[in-house]
């Protein structure tokens, strides 16, 4: 007769078989109460909702605090460049479209120097979610100014305060061309997991902001900041189907005085995406695509001589 133990055991890795476990092992760096730790407690839920073959994953990340995302995954993960985690992360989908892939990043990593792979990703409408944690400062090089942080605002870079408007991320991806656009806060991860999990079945380019407090460099930004300024889209029946409804509560930010922050899913839509359009994937995937013969190349090499 078996031992207890192995019993156990045998049960365990029959429930691991039917619940797959999404988390590594590894310890993330965040600092504690970083809002970062809610964007993936936000994630693993929407996973396990989805029921996801994590072998099918690949989260793509940049540099900064969250662009450690991948590390606490059992998922493949690819700690990339600044600013060019999408790059690498379109041509991943564009090698194999079966791939679920997410990049993760930060606002500076996304809404700075990774602005302009952001907007020609979102009118490609490559099917990719792109998850940016949007903490309004810089916070492993510790605490300077970023892209979305507010005017007035006083850091290490800016000891007068910030002179320059704040990026408005919802209304930059809507314009663009992202094809679903969301807003979430890590106070609220499960709020949050649905609009990931939202994301993560849209079938399209999507972007996904989240306001993730930096407790150890931004204190003017906090959780009770945020959580006196945010409301749910869904609370006042907003149509994500409506574009101009969806600029005008991307533009609210700015015509509250940053008083009233909308969160939820501000637009939504079906359009073909990158890979249905690109003639090189009629065939299918790259992956899959037999490669060319030695014949064949020489022959493309003669006619383009």
């Amino acid at each position: 007769m078996p031992e207890k133990h192995e019993i156990n055991e045998k049960v365990a890795l029959h429930g691991a078989q039917q619940k797959q476990v999404y988390t590594s092992g590894v310890k993330p760096i965040w600092c504690p109460g970083c809002g970062d730790f809610g964007v993936q407690a936000g994630l693993i839920k929407a996973f396990n909702e989805l029921g996801i073959d994590k072998s099918n994953v690949v989260i793509v990340s940049g540099i900064g605090c969250s662009s450690a995302m991948p590390h606490p995954f059992s998922t493949y993960g690819i700690h990339s460049l600044h600013g060019r985690l999408l790059p690498v992360a379109s041509g991943l989908k564009l090698a194999n479209h079966s791939l679920t892939v997410i990049g993760t990043g930060g606002d500076g990593d996304g809404y700075g120097i990774g602005s302009a792979h952001l907007l020609h990703s979102a009118r490609r409408n490559i099917d990719v979610t792109y998850i940016i944690m949007n903490n309004e400062t810089y916070g492993l090089t510790t605490g300077q100014t970023s892209p979305t942080a507010l005017q007035g605002r006083k850091t290490k870079s800016t000891p007068f305060g910030v002179t320059e408007m704040p990026v408005n991320p919802m209304a930059l991806a809507i314009s663009a061309g992202a094809t679903y656009v969301a807003r979430g806060f890590s106070g609220d991860p499960m709020h949050l997991s649905q609009l990931i999990k939202g994301g993560l079945s849209h079938h399209g380019f999507s972007l996904i902001d989240i306001f993730s407090p930096c407790v150890t460099f931004n204190h003017d930004n906090t959780y009770d900041w945020f959580r006196s300024r945010v409301y749910k889209l869904e609370d006042v029946k907003h149509d994500p189907a409506n574009m101009a409804m969806a600029l005008e509560k991307a533009m609210e930010d700015i015509t509250s005085n940053y008083s009233k922050l909308p969160i939820g899913l501000f637009y939504q839509t079906d359009r073909p995406t990158y890979e249905e359009y690109e003639l090189s994937l009629k065939d299918g995937p790259l992956a899959k695509q037999k490669p060319h013969t030695r014949e064949q190349i020489m022959e493309v090499l003669e006619e383009n001589r």
